[in-house]
């Protein structure tokens, strides 16, 4: 679950943001760049990101802040999870990302699987749709939703991509140590679950 200091944080970026976007009145926009400045301080202190980084995060923002998509492909084989390790961390993710404007997410999940991981897929299902302030997950400078959707494997091998190092699949005893940013072992779990009883209903919220 989020915690107060990161909702507070999250809430004066939106608003500074809503406000640096909008408002014409010069002084306005100091008190509006002000409070973009405390909430980078809220962020940096309690995270332990530098200020430069989450500064730079926060000013690539423009406009009315809304929550980011996130997608992930939950791509099955032998009760085994396809799996791509991270060059950025070098712990392990399902393959996704950001939603591309101009893309659906089942077209986005289709894309990113085959960038990351080198195999073709289909979507079959959305299997959850969470928001990550009503889940347990590490503190992030932006509210997220993020979306598990089923697809299954009809071509390609196993490839590495700009941003991945490694290509496995996991059984559920034995997964990896995780990119806890995109995906948490509960999640994890939840993936699992629903490979066991895939008639079940799309989770969200």
């Amino acid at each position: 679950m989020s915690t107060k200091w990161l909702e507070w944080a999250q809430r004066i970026q939106a608003l500074s943001q809503s406000g640096l976007a909008f408002t014409k009145d010069v002084y306005d926009k100091e008190r509006y760049e002000e409070l973009r400045e405390i909430s980078a301080d809220i962020m940096s202190e309690y995270t332990g990101l530098e200020m430069k980084k989450v500064k730079e995060l926060f000013t690539n923002e423009t406009g009315y802040q809304t929550p980011k998509v996130d997608v992930r492909g939950a791509v099955f084989r032998d009760g085994d999870i396809l799996l791509v390790r991270e060059k950025v961390d070098d712990r392990w993710s399902l393959p996704g990302g950001f939603s591309d404007i101009g893309l659906s997410p089942s077209e986005n999940i289709v894309k990113e699987i085959k960038e990351e991981s080198g195999f073709d897929v289909i979507h079959k299902k959305l299997i959850a749709l969470l928001d990550t302030q009503h889940h347990e997950h590490p503190p992030l400078p932006y509210h997220y939703y993020k979306l598990f959707i089923h697809c299954e494997i009809v071509g390609g091998e196993a490839t590495t991509g700009m941003e991945t190092r490694d290509v496995q699949f996991f059984p559920e005893h034995a997964l990896p140590e995780l990119s806890a940013g995109r995906n948490t072992e509960k999640q994890m779990h939840m993936l699992f679950d629903y490979m066991r009883h895939p008639e079940q209903e799309t989770i969200f919220d």
